[in-house]
């Protein structure tokens, strides 16, 4: 599974971070950095990236896969 991140779109909420934070972080001016950009999320993370993208309030994620 790979996550896609609408950059444009994320206002920095920073749940994704909460619910996969192995996944998901915010740097210090609120910017959202995805640590498998590109990459296959490990599949012992599957589960908290995919309920990450699950609560997204503007819809920014978006998995495949």
């Amino acid at each position: 599974m790979k996550i896609d991140v609408d950059w444009e779109r994320c206002e920095g909420h920073g749940i994704c971070a909460e619910q996969a934070p192995k996944v998901f972080s915010l740097d210090d001016e609120g910017e959202l950095h995805h640590a498998f950009d590109g990459q296959e999320i490990p599949d012992d993370l599957a589960a908290s990236a995919r309920s990450a993208v699950g609560v997204c309030p503007v819809a920014a994620l978006k998995a495949q896969g």
